[in-house]
């Protein structure tokens, strides 16, 4: 078969692009995406999120793992992404945050022209449908529904009254590109009535209304194993399916939208990269390209963990076995209740340094007591805080740990390997805790958990850090966009010395936006239609 366009992954780039590009019936699009359709009621539910991301049985995961960390005293971190249409955003906490107008401006500094704040914000308010309706910086007609949360659990409210007590501002929107201060997260959570507080993934927003269309092909199951290539041109798609292996022809382009970890490891299958990556694997140099699989960045978290008496939370025991049939029936009839939380209801955007210019480090306070990513459980009730760096130094890097194209690809975040990015999360952690010990959120602590104590020097702090920190799940850049020589794609988002063939997924972004990734990775989806358009328009 051949097709127009061919899409590979249906995550949260993929999802918003197959949508967009099948919106003209002129053109033919086929999406391959490797997991299912993402319409389980594991993913619709927001609270379910905790049976998927720890990764046991890999329900809608690739629950990938890296290679041991120097910086993490040699621990090898996990790495859940999402595998079903929807990508990460089937089994994220759905949490909708643009980042910060500087990262943007950043990026037309950097030579990509066109991405500056003032450009990307008319695709942001594209994509989305906020509650509250259209505003100046907000969109009310996108596919994305954006909500207020539905039930924000009393103890979140003390987590903002205490951080207000400590001269940091409430905050109610964190998406006008200046993120600074503290209050609730918005969500991607349906609010219409049908739907209401049911996860909005980018598949549910963009893909599943319009799989009907007769010239949008939706395949699903399908582990793309490598491109095929006319010289420097991508001429398509092979892949499989069970034991099958298959191929599909695009006749104008091939879009690679995998994500941070699959994108670079795709092209280094096909032949795309630096030679010293591809022959220890016996593959055939098609095209050298030194940046595909470098400049992996990420924002590593470190949590302090706090037991509670209050059970008006989300907890382990008799009673919250008890009503979890109440909770269930609340949120079928109502969308609210427990099993409307995204977890990470508490937010907040701060300086370790009153003296920079904007905030460096990120907050999530999680209703529940969250533990080596809910791979460790305890029983009973607590919370959580968790602390990232915005803006980190450290770079890493995907290679291939195997020519086997179902095999995981080789992660090396290289986590800490700046020490700037250990100082600022020792702060940042301080910071944390400073906030967790403030009424009224100090009237909620029953046990401080992980060893974490008062009188703590910044030694005990570091080596705490090094034992228990991990990722937060924004991977990003191993495709990174510019103009430079370790760029992989151009502004347009093709790849460099070839023909046919662009990234359009979170590795394309040359620095980690200051937040979550989610949000950005569905702008640069609605820009690249725009772009794979405008292109087509000029070769007819």
């Amino acid at each position: 078969m051949a097709y127009d366009y061919i899409i590979v992954g249906g995550g949260s780039g993929g999802a918003t692009l197959a949508a967009r590009l099948s919106e003209d019936p002129d053109v033919t699009v086929c999406l391959l995406e490797a997991g299912g359709t993402g319409k389980h009621m594991l993913i619709r539910t927001p609270a379910a999120v905790v049976a998927m991301l720890p990764g046991w049985g890999k329900i809608s995961n690739w629950a990938f793992k890296t290679v041991p960390q120097k910086g993490l005293n040699g621990r090898m971190g996990y790495q859940p992404r999402g595998k079903a249409l929807g990508g990460s955003s089937a089994i994220n906490a759905m949490l909708y945050v643009r980042g910060q107008r500087e990262d943007y401006d950043g990026w037309a500094a950097q030579g990509c022209d066109g991405w500056d704040w003032d450009s990307v914000l008319p695709y942001f308010l594209r994509s989305e449908d906020h509650q509250d309706g259209e505003a100046e910086l907000h969109g009310g007609a996108g596919p994305l529904q954006v909500s207020h949360q539905k039930s924000p659990r009393p103890i979140t409210r003390a987590f903002i009254e205490a951080a207000s007590r400590l001269q940091h501002r409430e905050v109610a929107d964190f998406n006008l590109g200046d993120n600074e201060g503290v209050g609730l997260y918005q969500v991607t959570q349906f609010h219409d009535t049908a739907r209401a507080g049911e996860r909005c993934s980018a598949a549910a927003a963009y893909l599943h209304p319009v799989m009907s269309r007769p010239n949008l092909t939706v395949i699903t199951n399908a582990h793309a194993t490598c491109l095929s290539l006319d010289g420097k041109r991508a001429t398509g798609v092979h892949y499989r399916v069970g034991k099958q292996e298959k191929h599909v022809a695009a006749n104008r382009e091939v879009i690679l939208c995998g994500g941070a970890f699959n994108s670079p490891q795709l092209l280094q299958l096909s032949g795309i990269g630096r030679a010293e990556d591809l022959a220890p694997h016996g593959i055939e140099v098609r095209h050298e390209l030194a940046g595909v699989g470098q400049n992996l960045q990420d924002h590593l978290d470190f949590t302090l963990g706090y037991k509670s008496k209050d059970t008006d939370n989300f907890g382990i025991g008799l009673r919250g076995t008890v009503n979890l049939a109440k909770h269930i029936l609340e949120w079928r009839k109502t969308g609210r209740g427990m099993l409307a939380t995204p977890f990470a209801e508490g937010a907040a955007f701060l300086k370790t340094d009153p003296a920079i210019e904007r905030p460096d480090i990120q907050i999530h306070f999680v209703i529940s007591v969250v533990d080596d990513h809910a791979r460790k459980l305890h029983p009973g009730y607590g919370y959580s805080c968790h602390v990232c760096v915005l803006r980190p130094a450290s770079r890493g890097t995907v290679t291939l740990a195997s020519s086997d194209p179902m095999a995981a690809p080789a992660i090396d975040p290289n986590y800490l390997a700046e020490d700037s990015d250990l100082q600022t999360l020792i702060k940042g952690a301080k910071m944390s805790r400073d906030i967790m010990k403030t009424p009224p959120l100090a009237a909620y602590e029953h046990k401080e958990l992980f060893g974490i104590h008062d009188g703590m020097s910044d030694s005990d702090w570091e080596q705490i850090i090094r034992n228990r920190a991990d990722t937060i799940y924004h991977p990003v850049g191993t495709c990174k966009m510019g103009v430079d020589d370790m760029a992989v794609v151009d502004p347009q988002l093709r790849v460099h010395g070839m023909q046919g063939l662009r990234v359009v997924d979170a590795s394309v972004m040359p620095t980690v936006t200051s937040g979550n990734t989610n949000a950005p990775t569905i702008m640069i989806a609605e820009r690249a239609a725009d772009f794979i358009k405008a292109d087509a328009t000029a070769a007819q």
